[in-house]
């Protein structure tokens, strides 16, 4: 049934509706959110979307029974869609059918489900056009709105539209963050009045038309149903009388009115349907036998208007059917609640049973809130962790008070932060009484907290979450060993991220707590637990070897295990000075987060690989992961990075005061490593600019109160700031400590750097052996950027010697070094000796580095260079297949080329 009234006075919406379709008609794809109050006409709008020539539309309605199913709407749209799953990747297709219940599988990632839909519009609109509109998408379940929220962000030149339509509920705007919005407000004066008399029976009154438009406030179905009242034509002219004018809760004051005339047998009937808002006739027919009503009463409530039949149930509003259902006895509700239950338990409808069941009880009851339970862990199964959230929360309700009930509540905790409900997993903890739960439980409450402390950045939480998480580990500690581990681990990561502003533990416990720990059971968990205490408490020289093992450790977890060790990974790497192995450990685990669509992990995996780009590897690729950091939380929704890169912007060029204010904010919220590699990076701006004294001044209070592996890395500028500003006893030192860890280590980038350290900090006649061995050495790394430095301080001991044509030689390596890593803070200073020898900078090559290209383009160059085929790159990207087609199509252009052969050799060693 058709009860949308005729756009009456949306011109400028119906235009803006028009201009989407008609992208989307011309390889445009784009979305939109209609948002409005009940009644406003967002269904209206929808309906004309669907009415527009030259598209198939796709049609999904949101269902509250169904909201905590997970997937159950991606389900609908499979069904519809798939003849396309054959041509998805492996991974996508496993995905989408795992989620919809077609396929047994690992859960999936509802960003990787959100990527297979894409695909499959995408694969769909390359037939004809497609439009997938999504009506009362508020009641859509989680998941479902997370994938397509994704989807919609991710459009670009799809042969595709997706247009949402949903009350603006609170919260809901925000988990479509990134999608266009259109809020849709009442009609104006005159197109109000005009919607009226063209809906009434016989013109109003002018008088009582202006009246009753002013009062619904233009709300079109307000409007159109007063028209069809007799009761509008007996009001007086300007007062409407007493009654209340019939818009939001009060038009659902009018429809009860309306549906109390029919028969109460016809009521009960409706009633019954409203309580199962899927709409499904075989559950609604089964549970009316339940109660005592036939097919002929659902016949009579279709004559009287109120709804139809096929092929679902559907009332002419949704606010028909919450009218009826909230102005029913609680008592009633019960009763039908309890009759669907009985008849989706008949038809096999587990999910349904369970739901209905919960609904159908007053007060606790174990035995449903099993069966939620259970349902709960069904959700899971399929990546329905929003779900899961939801569902165990009612379990809970159900669950008499005690350390079931608590359990419970932390489970629907842990699956609303997992999926970035923190609002939701806060209210859960807070609702916890500790006092009635076990020690498993409350280890849980206190290691959500402390997640949701790291996710809110809470000051007092991040500086105390690695004592929150020791004390979690001590409550799982002889009750739960994997559980107690996980919480060490995450101890650590905690002390990385709040490191000298950490609060409430040493770094001394920390590292005797994570050595007990190691000991707990054999396997790889305890080797990385035995190796990060080692980090923390033994000479480095006695660490090397535990560390190491750990490393290894990591490396031979799983895919689905290593993405989830990032911090560990750098932390090890780092302190190894194993440049390559932790640059390939840490790319594996990002693309393990890419290949199961876990952006939130390959968020936080991207922004540690620019960290650690940054010493130890390029600029180039550690904006470049920066982007990507950008990208990836816009795929999520988000506008920018949770907590920026103040590193990567000071080694940038961003100006001092901006790096500055970023760093200290960054400090007050008790992100301590984030400031500290703001200051560090701060001082290699002071060396770059031959500032050595300033450089100085920063790094020693890094220097003198060292935290764990990353003060060693401040090693090689502290020396260099020492040895130019005059502190020769100093950097003689620190060159010394940096040459005994290259001895423990055996690494080749620790063996350079120390090398290039003793030649600054040496005597003359020592300093050119040195130099050159720094030389040889760095040019076996990756660490281009440290090689291009001792390529730059070797020629300028080499001018101060007066071997100038040696000199030139080597500034000339550094200046091509400097170009190709993207460190041009240093080129300045390079330009400057070689200006000094009489060479002329313009005499050297300055390629730019990305030939024109924005960094999405150089990106997909790069992967399509290394062999990458357009739907591995999409995946990658989380972009479609045509979008990608679409950038390489621009790249060729731009560069001049028309194959990827020449791509890769346009790009080689780009």
């Amino acid at each position: 049934m058709e009860t949308a009234a005729a756009p009456v006075g949306r011109d400028e919406e119906l235009r803006r509706l028009t201009t989407l379709l008609s992208g989307a008609r011309n390889g445009r794809g784009g979305s939109l959110l209609v948002l409005g109050e009940p009644g406003i006409g967002k269904t209206c709008l929808l309906t004309a979307a669907t009415r527009a020539p030259g598209l198939v539309t796709v049609r999904l309605d949101g269902y509250e029974s169904e909201s905590t199913i997970p997937f159950a709407a991606v389900q609908r749209l499979v069904s519809l869609l798939r003849e396309h799953c054959a041509g998805l990747p492996e991974r996508q297709r496993e995905a989408v059918l795992v989620a919809s219940g077609q396929a047994d599988g690992p859960a999936p990632d509802r960003f990787l489900v959100g990527l297979g839909v894409l695909g499959l519009l995408a694969a769909a609109g390359a037939g004809t056009p497609v439009l997938c509109a999504v009506d009362d998408a508020h009641l859509i379940d989680a998941e479902s709105l997370d994938a397509l929220a994704f989807v919609a962000r991710r459009l670009a030149v799809e042969n595709v539209a997706v247009v949402f339509a949903a009350r603006d509920d609170p919260g809901f705007a925000d988990r479509m963050g990134g999608v266009p919005r259109l809020a849709l407000a009442g009609l104006d004066h005159e197109a109000s009045v005009t919607l009226l008399n063209r809906s009434a029976d016989r013109p109003l009154a002018p008088s009582a038309a202006s009246a009753i438009a002013r009062a619904t406030g233009g709300n079109p179905l307000a409007l159109i149903d007063l028209a069809g009242d007799a009761l509008v034509h007996e009001l007086p002219d300007l007062g409407l009388g007493g009654a209340p004018v019939p818009v939001g809760r009060h038009l659902e004051e009018h429809y009860v009115r309306q549906v109390r005339r029919a028969d109460p047998r016809v009521q009960s009937w409706v009633l019954l349907a409203a309580a199962d808002s899927t709409g499904n006739i075989d559950l609604v027919t089964a549970a009316a036998g339940h109660v005592g009503l036939g097919p002929e009463d659902g016949d009579r409530a279709e004559v009287a208007g109120l709804v139809a039949q096929q092929p679902v149930v559907r009332f002419r509003h949704p606010l028909v059917r919450s009218a009826v259902y909230n102005a029913a006895p609680g008592g009633e509700l019960r009763r039908m609640h309890g009759a669907l239950a009985r008849a989706a338990d008949g038809l096999g409808m587990v999910e349904s049973e369970a739901w209905h069941a919960a609904r159908a009880v007053l007060g606790t009851d174990p035995a449903v809130a099993d069966r939620l339970a259970h349902t709960a862990d069904l959700a899971a199964r399929r990546g329905g962790l929003a779900s899961r959230a939801t569902i165990l929360t009612r379990a809970a309700e159900l669950t008499p008070p005690g350390p079931v009930r608590g359990a419970r509540q932390a489970g629907a905790a842990e699956a609303a932060l997992a999926v970035g409900a923190a609002h939701v997993a806060q209210r859960l903890v807070d609702g916890i009484d500790t006092t009635e739960v076990d020690a498993v439980t409350r280890g849980r409450v206190i290691s959500v907290r402390s997640a949701l402390a790291m996710f809110t950045a809470d000051t007092d939480g991040v500086r105390r979450a690695t004592a929150a998480n020791l004390e979690a580990a001590d409550a799982f500690h002889g009750h739960d060993a994997e559980r107690e581990q996980v919480a060490l681990l995450r101890a650590f990561e905690s002390c990385c991220t709040a490191e000298r502003l950490m609060m409430g533990v040493t770094r001394e416990k920390l590292g005797r707590r994570l050595a007990v720990g190691a000991e707990l059971a054999a396997g790889p968990t305890s080797d990385i637990l035995r190796g990060l205490g080692a980090l923390v408490l033994d000479p480095y020289p006695r660490a090397v070897g535990p560390a190491r093992a750990a490393l290894d450790a990591i490396l031979a977890l799983p895919d689905a295990r290593m993405m989830h060790m990032g911090s560990a990974i750098a932390a090890l790497g780092t302190f190894l000075w194993d440049d390559a192995g932790r640059a390939d450990a840490l790319a594996r685990a990002a693309q393990a987060a890419r290949d199961s669509g876990a952006l939130q992990v390959l968020d936080t995996l991207l922004w540690v690989m620019a960290m650690s780009e940054l010493w130890g590897g390029t600029l180039r690729r550690a904006v470049g992961y920066d982007e990507l950091v950008r990208e990836v939380r816009h795929a999520m929704g988000y506008d920018a990075e949770n907590v920026p890169n103040v590193a990567v912007l000071a080694w940038s060029g961003a100006p001092r005061p901006t790096v500055e204010a970023i760093a200290e904010g960054t400090a007050t919220t008790g992100f301590g490593g984030v400031e500290s590699s703001a200051v560090a990076s701060l001082a290699v701006r002071d060396l770059a600019e031959g500032s050595y004294q300033a450089a100085y001044e920063r790094l020693v209070p890094l220097i003198t109160d060292p935290f764990l592996h990353v003060t060693p890395d401040q090693y090689p500028d502290y020396v260099e700031a020492a040895a130019r500003s005059g502190h020769l006893d100093e950097a003689a030192r620190v060159a010394g400590l940096l040459a005994e860890l290259a001895d423990a280590n055996g690494s080749a980038w620790c063996r350079g750097l120390a090398e290039r350290s003793l030649a600054l900090a040496g005597p003359d006649e020592d300093a050119e052996r040195h130099h050159l061995a720094a030389v040889e050495i760095l040019g076996r790394t990756g660490a281009e950027m440290d090689r291009a430095r001792a390529h730059l301080v070797y020629g300028e001991w080499l001018r101060r010697v007066r071997r100038r044509r040696d000199a030139a030689e080597q500034l000339r390596l550094a200046l091509r070094h400097l170009h190709h890593s993207g460190a041009e803070l240093f080129v300045a200073r390079t330009v400057a000796e070689l200006a000094a020898l009489g060479t002329a900078p313009e005499d050297l090559d300055s390629p730019e580095p990305r030939f024109g290209l924005t960094a999405q383009e150089h990106t997909i160059a790069r992967l399509a260079a290394r062999g990458r085929t357009n739907p591995e790159i999409a995946a990658n990207l989380f972009i479609s297949p045509s979008t990608v087609d679409y950038h390489l199509r621009k790249v060729f252009q731009k560069l001049g080329v028309t194959s990827r052969r020449q791509l890769a050799d346009r790009l080689a060693g780009s």
